[in-house]
C-alpha cells in the first residue's frame, strides 16, 4: 500500500522543535512501525493544495501529521473518497486524536496505522466547509482572530489567547440569531453558538470530549448567559474545565441546522481556524464520510494481521 505523510511544519509541537527534528521524529516512528512513507514537509499555506493532490493520487493512505487544523484540512480533501486517513498528533491539544483514543506519542500513533484497523466516522459541514471537531460563531471565533493578531506581534499562543479573551470580553459580544433545526425555530440573543460533530460532554473533568464520532448527528449548544459578568464567568469556567451542560448551555442533537443573521458575513470557527462565511449558515452531518485508522478495542476481538507492510510504493 502507498502511504503519503503530510507534515505541517506550522503545527504547534513542530514549531517548537523545528521542522527538521519533527521530520526525523516522524520518519523514525514510521520506520519503527515498518512503514515506508512518502514524507512531505509542507508549509501551512500549501497544506490544502498538497492534501487535495494526495487525495487525487494513487496513494492508499494519507497521514496528517499535525494538530486539529492539519487533520481538518486533510480530512476535508479525503471525505467521501476511498482514501484512508492516518493521524500523527503533533498539535498543541490534539482533540481529534484524543477523541479517537489514539496514542499521543508518535511511535504509538504510527503503530495504530501499521495495525490497519479502520472505522468510518462522521464529519460536519457548514456551507462548503468541513469540520471534524466543532464549529462556532460568536465569542470563540472573535477570540481566535484577535489571538492571531497578537501572535503576529510575537506573543506565544497561550499568552496571545489570554490577551485576546480580555479584549473580546471588554467589548461584550452578543449575537442575535435565528436558528431552524429539525425540530423547531429558535430565536436567541447569545454570545456563543457551538455546533459539534456529534455530541460533546461539557461536564467537570470531561470538557470538550466525545464518546462517539459515528452517531450521525450534530450537537447544538447555545450559551445561556446574556450579561457581561455571565460571559466572563463562562470564559473562566471554560478555562478551568468547569463548564456544565445543564447550567451553561441549551443543548439539542440535530441532523441539520440553519442559522440566519442580519450580518452580511460571519466569522466562523472551524476546528480552531476562522473563516468568513455568508449567512445563512447551513450545518449538516455527513455520516461515515471518513475512513480513519483507529485503535482496536478489546471488545472487537484480536487485531487483524497485516498481509503486507505499508510502503510508499516507490
Amino acid at each position: 500500500m502507498k502511504v503519503i505523510v503530510l507534515l505541517n511544519r506550522g503545527a504547534g509541537t513542530v514549531v517548537s522543535a523545528t521542522s527538521a527534528k519533527a521530520c526525523a521524529a516522524v520518519a523514525e516512528a514510521m520506520a519503527g512501525a515498518r512503514i515506508e512513507p512518502d514524507l512531505r514537509n509542507v508549509s501551512p499555506t500549501q497544506l490544502a493544495l498538497e492534501a487535495h493532490a494526495a487525495a487525487g493520487s494513487d496513494a492508499d493512505v494519507v497521514v496528517a501529521a499535525g494538530g486539529d487544523g492539519t487533520v481538518n484540512t486533510v480530512a476535508a480533501a479525503l471525505a467521501g473518497t476511498d482514501k484512508l486517513l492516518g493521524v500523527l498528533p503533533l498539535g498543541t491539544l490534539n482533540h481529534f486524536a484524543r477523541d479517537l483514543g489514539l496514542p499521543l506519542d508518535l511511535a504509538g500513533a504510527a503503530a495504530v496505522i501499521a495495525a490497519r484497523h479502520t472505522a468510518g466516522i462522521d464529519v460536519g459541514r457548514v456551507n462548503d466547509s468541513v469540520f471534524i471537531n466543532n464549529s462556532s460563531i460568536g465569542l470563540y471565533s472573535r477570540a481566535v482572530l484577535m489571538r492571531e493578531a497578537q501572535r503576529r506581534r510575537g506573543w506565544s499562543k497561550w499568552l496571545a489567547m489570554g490577551l485576546a479573551m480580555l479584549k473580546v470580553l471588554r467589548r461584550f459580544p452578543m449575537l442575535q440569531v435565528h436558528l431552524t433545526t429539525d425540530e423547531a425555530a429558535i430565536h436567541r440573543r447569545t454570545p456563543l453558538v457551538f455546533v459539534g460533530n456529534n455530541r460533546y460532554e461539557f461536564d467537570l473533568f470531561t470538557i470538550g470530549t466525545r464518546n462517539c464520532l459515528c452517531a450521525g448527528e450534530l450537537g447544538l449548544y447555545i450559551a445561556n448567559t446574556q450579561s457581561r459578568w455571565g460571559i466572563v464567568s463562562l470564559a473562566i469556567r471554560g478555562a478551568l474545565g468547569r463548564l456544565k451542560q445543564s447550567r451553561d448551555f441549551e443543548l439539542s442533537c440535530q441532523k441539520e441546522i440553519w442559522i440566519e443573521s442580519r450580518k452580511r458575513t460571519l466569522s466562523v470557527a472551524l476546528d480552531g481556524e476562522v473563516v468568513t462565511l455568508h449567512p445563512p449558515l447551513h450545518y449538516r452531518t455527513w455520516p461515515g464520510a471518513l475512513q480513519v485508522y483507529v485503535p482496536k478495542t478489546d471488545a472487537e476481538g484480536p487485531e487483524r494481521r497485516n498481509q503486507e507492510p505499508l510502503d510508499s510504493g516507490r
